[in-house]
């Protein structure tokens, strides 16, 4: 019961549903999601934790940096879950421009750790 009331909650929220949006369309880091909804780094950071925790994301990281997707491997609820909000965001004019400025948001380049030569 507290696992499914996480869920809801995490879909309760208007900035959480727009990343879910974004990561339909394709896998982003951080950069990129608070980029393409304008909003801070902190909220978008925040929001995908939230996302991650409830279980709708994983996470790979690559370098320094983190790249958030829907998680692969999802249960027949959280299909369901997912296609229902693809139909609901439909012809949505908000979401149609996050789509777009996703669009236009250039990827970072990850950095790999230094190598330490002694």
């Amino acid at each position: 019961m507290r696992h499914l009331a996480k869920v809801m909650k995490a879909l309760s929220d208007e900035t959480r549903l727009r990343i879910l949006n974004l990561l339909m369309e394709r896998e982003c880091c951080v950069c990129e999601v608070w980029q393409a909804l304008d909003i801070s780094e902190t909220r978008a950071s925040r929001n995908l934790n939230a996302l991650l925790d409830a279980g709708f994301l994983q996470v790979r990281r690559e370098g320094t940096w983190a790249f958030y997707s829907i998680k692969e491997d999802v249960t027949k609820y959280y299909s369901e879950l997912l296609q229902a909000l693809t139909e609901a965001l439909e012809g949505n004019e908000l979401v149609e421009k996050d789509r777009e400025r996703l669009k236009k948001v250039q990827r970072p380049v990850p950095r790999q750790k230094a190598v330490s030569r002694s």
